[in-house]
C-alpha cells in the first residue's frame, strides 16, 4: 500500500426535494383541498475516523464525493424520500482543512469521531402548508434548499508516542528495525526513507508507538531535500528522539542543524521533551567516543545517551528514557467529580 498524507477532495451535499402542488379529487368527497407533500431532505457529507487506515491513498483515486438530492413531494400528503448520507472514512489523526490549506475545520484524533462537512438542503413545503381560512386552494409550493459545495484538504499526521529525527543516514531506520517489527528500507546512501514508518516498541512489558520520518538536511524548512513536509507526523509525539551519527566529524554542527530546522518548522516541536543519542558507537574506540560525547553534551547543554542500532548496545536504556517521558500521558487524568465524594 502506498503512503499518502495529503489529498484534495471535492464534496457536495444533496439538495432538498421540491414540495408538491396537488389537490384531492375523490368522487364521494364534496369538498377537496390541497394535499401536496413535502420534499425529502438532501444527503449530508460526513467525515469519520476509522481503525485500520494509515494512509490517504484511497482519495487519490476518488476525489469527488457528492450526496444525492431528496425526492420531490407527491400527492396524498406523501413526503419525498430523504437521500442517504455520504461518509468519508479517514485515518485517525487526519486534519481537515479549508481550501486555503491553513484554516482547520476539524482534527480527528480518536476512532469514531465524526464531523459534518456539508449539510444537505431541507425539502420544500407542499401546498398543504399554505392552506388558510382565506386561501382554501393554494397553488404555491416551496422548492428545496440547495446543497453545499466546497473543496477541502485532508492532511494526515500519524499518531505516535515518540518521533525519530536526525540527518540522513543517522541510523533511524536501523534503530526502528532493531526495536520493533517494522521493516523500513535500510541502505548506505542518504534519503533511503522516503515516507514515514511506524513501529510498536516494547520495553519492560510496556509498549508505545514510534514514528520514523525521512532525514532532514540544512535548509529543509526552505524546501531542500525532502523538505519539512513530514515533520507534521511527529507533531503529535510526546517525546522526540534525536539520533546523531557518532562517526561524523561534525557532530555539533549536525545536531545544531536538526534543532534549527525543528525551530523553523514550529516552536511546538522545540518545546517537546527531547532525548539525544549518539549512534553507531560500535564503530568508535573508547577514547574517541568519550571525546565526542563530551563535545556534543557541551553543544546541547544536556546529557547524551550512547547506543548502536546494529549491535543493539544501549538500546534498552534509551527506550526506558523515552518511556519516562511518555508515561505521564498514559496516566488517566483525575475526575473532578470524584473529589469530595462520600466514603463509607
Amino acid at each position: 500500500m502506498k503512503f499518502l498524507d495529503l489529498a484534495k477532495v471535492y464534496i457536495r451535499s444533496g439538495g432538498g426535494g421540491a414540495g408538491c402542488v396537488s389537490f384531492r379529487r375523490e368522487k364521494f368527497i364534496e369538498y377537496g383541498g390541497p394535499d401536496g407533500g413535502d420534499g425529502g431532505r438532501g444527503g449530508d457529507v460526513w467525515a469519520e475516523a476509522v481503525e485500520g487506515l494509515n494512509t490517504l491513498i484511497d482519495f487519490r483515486y476518488q476525489q469527488h464525493f457528492f450526496a444525492k438530492s431528496g425526492q420531490h413531494g407527491m400527492g396524498s400528503q406523501m413526503t419525498g424520500k430523504s437521500a442517504d448520507d455520504v461518509v468519508l472514512r479517514i485515518p485517525v489523526g487526519t486534519e481537515i482543512l479549508e481550501e486555503d490549506e491553513e484554516t482547520v475545520i476539524a482534527d480527528l484524533t480518536e476512532v469514531g469521531q465524526r464531523v459534518l462537512l456539508a449539510k444537505g438542503g431541507n425539502g420544500g413545503w407542499g401546498n398543504l402548508h399554505f392552506k388558510s381560512s382565506t386561501n382554501r386552494s393554494p397553488r404555491t409550493a416551496n422548492p428545496g434548499l440547495e446543497g453545499v459545495e466546497r473543496t477541502i484538504w485532508l492532511r494526515l499526521k500519524l499518531i505516535a508516542d515518540a518521533g525519530l529525527v536526525g540527518l540522513p543516514n543517522a541510523g533511524k531506520s536501523t534503530f526502528l528495525a532493531a526495536v520493533s517489527n517494522a521493516r523500513p528500507k535500510i541502505a548506505d546512501y542518504p534519503f533511503t526513507t522516503l515516507h514515514p514508518n511506524l513501529g510498536v516498541v516494547g520495553v519492560d512489558g510496556r509498549e508505545f508507538v514510534m514514528a520514523d520520518i525521512p532525514g532532514l538536511i540544512e535548509g529543509a524548512s526552505e524546501g531542500r531535500g525532502l523538505g519539512d513536509q513530514f515533520l507534521g507526523h511527529v507533531e503529535r509525539s510526546n517525546v522526540l528522539l534525536h539520533l546523531v551519527d557518532g562517526t561524523s566529524e561534525t557532530l555539533a554542527e549536525d545536531a545544531r542543524t536538526i534543532l534549527t530546522e525543528l525551530a523553523a518548522y514550529s516552536p511546538v516541536l522545540m518545546e517537546k521533551p527531547r532525548v539525544t543519542a549518539l549512534n553507531k558507537i560500535d564503530a568508535l574506540d573508547d577514547e574517541v567516543l568519550a571525546e565526542r560525547r563530551a563535545a556534543l553534551e557541551a553543544e546541547l547543554g544536556h546529557p547524551v545517551l550512547l547506543m548502536s542500532g546494529v549491535a543493539r548496545t544501549g538500546v534498552t536504556e534509551l527506550l526506558r528514557a523515552l518511556w519516562t517521558q511518555i508515561e505521564p500521558s498514559r496516566t488517566p487524568a483525575p475526575n473532578p467529580s470524584d473529589e469530595g465524594s462520600w466514603q463509607p
